[in-house]
C-alpha cells in the first residue's frame, strides 16, 4: 500500500513515457514485415512483454538493444506456436494476436488471467470466421483457439461498438490475406482514434488502409510491410495524470515528448481541461497545462474512454456536477471501470450516480480513504492525482501500474519534489 503525500502546488517539467498503443502496433507490424526493423523509444511494460513473448512463440526473432527493440520480420510466414500463449490481462495482445494466429500455420491457443477470461471476443471471432478462419472459444470468451492457414480475405461485416481493437487486429494483418479485405462496420465505431493510430502505423511501414467515413475499410493484399526504423511518440493517456495534477493543485505542468497533433484521441484531454478553466499552451513537442478554478462540464468521452478515470478524479474539484457520457465499453476493461470509479469516488466523499454509459459526479466533503485498484493501472494512477489534494489517500497494489507505465511512481515523485 502506498500513501500519497499532498502537494499544494505542482510546478514541474515531465517527459511523457512512450505510447503503449503505438508500441503494440509497431511490434505486430514489424513482426509481419520483411527485413529487420528497429523500434526506437518503445514502451517497456507488462503489455509489451506479453506481446514480445507471443510473437517469439510464432517464430519471430526479437531482442532488446539498449533502449530499442530489434525485430527480424517473418514476411508474413509465421510458425505454429509450440505452446499455449498467455497474455495476462492484456486485452490489446489478446485481440491483436487472434488475427496473427489466423495468418500463422497450424493451431494456436491464446489465454489470459481470470479477468481476461471475462472479456468478450466473439465479435472478432465471428469476423475472422467470415474471412475463412476457424475459431473456437469458451462461449465467446477466452481462452480461444485459432486454426491458421485459412485467412482468405474478402468482404465482411464487423460490429464496431464493443472494441476498436477488433477492427485494428484485422486491418494490421489484412495485407497477408489471400484476397483483398473489405470491412463494413455495423453501428458506430467505439474509440475511433485508436483505429487512426493503427492506420498511421500501417502507413509508416508501407501499407495504406483506405478508410471511408470510419464505416468502411479496404486493405489490398498487393502490398506488404517493409522493415524500417520507427520511433514511438509519447503517450497521451499517461501524460493525462500530470495534466490533471496541474488542474487539481492549480499548478503548472509541462509535458515534453508529446505531439500536440497526435493521432492519439487522448491528446484531446487538454481541450477538456481548457473547457474546465485550465490554461493550455502547445509547442512543437510539448503541452503545458496551468490549473485554475475548475468548472463542471458535460462531456462525451467515446473517443477517449481511457481518460475517464483521470477526468472523474479531476471532477472532484469542479464547482458543480460533471457528467461523463458515452463510454459503455469501460465496463469491459481491466475491471468494470465505471462501477469501480463510482465506488472509490464515493469513498473519498463524492456524490456519484453510476450511469449505464458513464458517471454523474458532484463534489461533497472530501475525505481520506484507502483506494482499491482492482489490479487496474488506470485506477491507481488516477487516484494518485486525488491524493495530491486530499490528505490521507492510500493506494492498494501500486505495482499494477507496470501494465502500461512502470516508471509512473518515479515520475510522480519527481513532479512532487519540484
Amino acid at each position: 500500500m502506498l500513501a500519497i503525500k499532498t502537494k499544494k502546488f505542482v510546478n514541474a517539467t515531465i517527459e511523457a513515457p512512450p505510447s503503449k498503443s503505438y508500441t503494440q502496433r509497431a511490434l505486430v507490424i514489424a513482426a509481419l514485415a520483411k527485413g529487420k526493423s528497429v523500434i526506437k523509444n518503445p514502451l517497456f511494460s507488462d503489455d509489451t512483454y506479453y506481446m514480445i513473448q507471443a510473437l517469439k512463440n510464432f517464430g519471430v526473432k526479437i531482442w532488446r538493444n539498449g533502449s530499442n527493440i530489434v525485430i527480424n520480420g517473418a514476411n508474413g510466414m509465421l510458425k505454429q506456436p509450440k505452446s499455449i500463449i498467455y497474455v495476462g490481462n492484456a486485452g490489446t495482445a489478446m485481440r491483436f494476436l487472434a488475427t496473427i494466429a489466423a495468418v500463422s500455420e497450424g493451431e494456436t491457443t491464446i489465454t489470459g488471467d481470470k479477468r481476461m477470461q471475462q472479456r468478450p471476443i466473439q465479435d472478432l471471432l465471428d469476423a475472422l470466421g467470415s474471412l475463412g478462419v476457424r475459431c473456437e472459444s469458451n462461449k465467446g470468451f477466452p481462452p480461444i483457439k485459432i486454426y491458421g492457414g485459412s485467412f482468405n480475405g474478402g468482404s465482411i461485416k464487423l460490429s464496431g461498438g464493443t472494441s476498436s481493437q477488433y477492427l485494428s487486429s484485422i486491418l494490421m494483418c489484412a495485407p497477408y490475406a489471400n484476397k483483398n479485405v473489405t470491412i463494413n462496420l455495423n453501428g458506430k465505431l467505439a474509440s475511433e482514434p485508436y483505429v487512426d493510430i493503427t492506420i498511421d502505423a500501417m502507413k509508416k511501414f508501407g501499407v495504406n488502409a483506405k478508410c471511408i467515413n470510419h464505416k468502411k475499410f479496404i486493405v489490398k493484399n498487393s502490398k506488404k510491410y517493409k522493415a524500417k526504423n520507427y520511433k514511438i511518440e509519447g503517450d497521451a493517456t499517461n501524460a493525462s495524470y500530470f495534466f490533471a495534477a496541474a488542474a487539481v493543485t492549480k499548478g503548472k505542468i509541462m509535458v515534453k515528448n508529446i505531439n500536440p497533433n497526435s493521432k492519439q484521441g487522448d491528446i484531446k484531454f487538454v481541450g477538456v481541461l481548457k473547457r474546465m478553466g485550465c490554461g493550455v499552451k502547445r509547442g512543437k513537442n510539448f503541452i503545458q497545462v496551468e490549473g485554475h478554478s475548475l468548472k463542471s462540464i458535460d462531456v462525451d468521452m467515446n473517443e477517449m474512454p481511457d481518460i475517464v478515470p483521470t477526468l472523474a478524479v479531476a471532477s472532484l474539484f469542479a464547482d458543480s456536477t460533471t457528467v461523463i457520457r458515452n463510454a459503455p465499453n469501460l465496463r469491459l476493461k481491466e475491471t468494470d471501470r465505471l462501477k469501480a470509479l463510482a465506488f472509490e469516488l464515493r469513498k473519498i466523499g463524492a456524490n456519484v450516480e453510476e450511469l449505464q454509459d458513464g458517471l454523474r459526479i458532484k463534489r461533497r466533503r472530501l475525505q481520506k480513504a484507502i483506494i482499491e485498484t482492482y489490479n487496474d493501472h488506470r485506477i491507481a494512477m488516477s487516484f494518485a492525482v486525488a491524493g495530491l489534494a486530499i490528505n490521507g489517500i492510500r493506494i492498494k497494489n501500486p505495482a499494477c501500474v507496470s501494465k502500461s507505465f512502470p516508471d509512473f511512481w518515479k515520475k510522480f515523485n519527481e513532479m512532487c519534489k519540484k
